[in-house]
């Protein structure tokens, strides 16, 4: 299947549909692998999304092309999945990622993000504290063409002159939070996660984030600075410290 005309989870929804156990999604251009994700939500989507219980995963161009005519030939086709290099270090520590988002307004996808850290908090931070895991956030984050950088639009949902985006929460830019907001609230908890690294309390990151859902919604118009530093404060002494001793970093933006 290849990556074009549709968002990566429509394929797999479709192929679903279809009888599928597992989508291979070819990339249609020769780049390095990259994250899918849905840059909006909408009523369809969400319908489907949740719905979605076969493994997919993306692959580059040219290994697509090669199993097109491997099987265009008739020939047998086996894809082994090979974890050596998404293991750097194989010991008896698990190193793990997770692609998340601060945005507690994008639809379906949020909501499962959002449960599924709650969920998992305590199950991660026994692993950490006692060594058996290694665990790594990642923001996603969109840029805004060159040719755009001076719209209004962009200037609303992006920071260093639209290096960083996100959507606007609400698909309204007349009305609530702007991309940038949720640009600035990701750059926020990867900074929490910085300190709690080298505070030697990596855990941290997980209270912060699951306490920054419930105090501070956007539905509440909590979604903001004073309330991420309330947070923050709750954190502990050694936590609070490191982080305004790095905090100029966040706050000297290049708007």
């Amino acid at each position: 299947m290849w990556s074009q005309n549709c968002f990566f989870a429509l394929k797999v929804w479709n192929a679903q549909k279809a009888g599928a156990s597992a989508v291979l999604v070819a990339d249609d251009i020769e780049e390095k692998l990259i994250t899918m994700d849905t840059p909006e939500e909408d009523g369809s989507s969400a319908k489907y999304i949740e719905n979605i219980t076969i493994p997919s995963a993306l692959i580059e161009k040219s290994f697509g092309a090669k199993l097109k005519d491997a099987i265009s030939n008739g020939d047998m086709v086996n894809v082994n999945l090979d974890w050596r290099e998404a293991v750097p270090h194989p010991d008896d520590r698990v190193e793990y990622e997770l692609w998340t988002n601060s945005n507690d307004e994008c639809g379906v996808k949020c909501d499962m993000l959002m449960e599924f850290v709650k969920d998992f908090k305590g199950a991660a931070q026994i692993l950490e504290k006692g060594g058996y895991s290694q665990f790594t956030p990642h923001y996603i984050t969109w840029y805004c063409p060159q040719a755009f950088t001076l719209s209004k639009q962009c200037k609303s949902q992006c920071i260093n002159h639209g290096r960083y985006c996100a959507p606007d929460p609400e698909q309204d830019f007349s009305t609530g939070y702007d991309g940038k907001d949720v640009v600035i609230e990701n750059l926020r908890q990867l900074c929490v996660f910085k300190v709690a690294n080298e505070t030697k309390k990596p855990w941290v990151w997980w209270d912060y984030v699951t306490d920054f859902q419930i105090r501070c919604p956007m539905k509440e118009k909590k979604y903001n600075k004073k309330c991420a530093d309330a947070v923050i404060e709750s954190l502990g002494k050694c936590i609070i410290v490191a982080y305004y001793a790095i905090h100029w970093w966040l706050v000297d933006i290049d708007f």
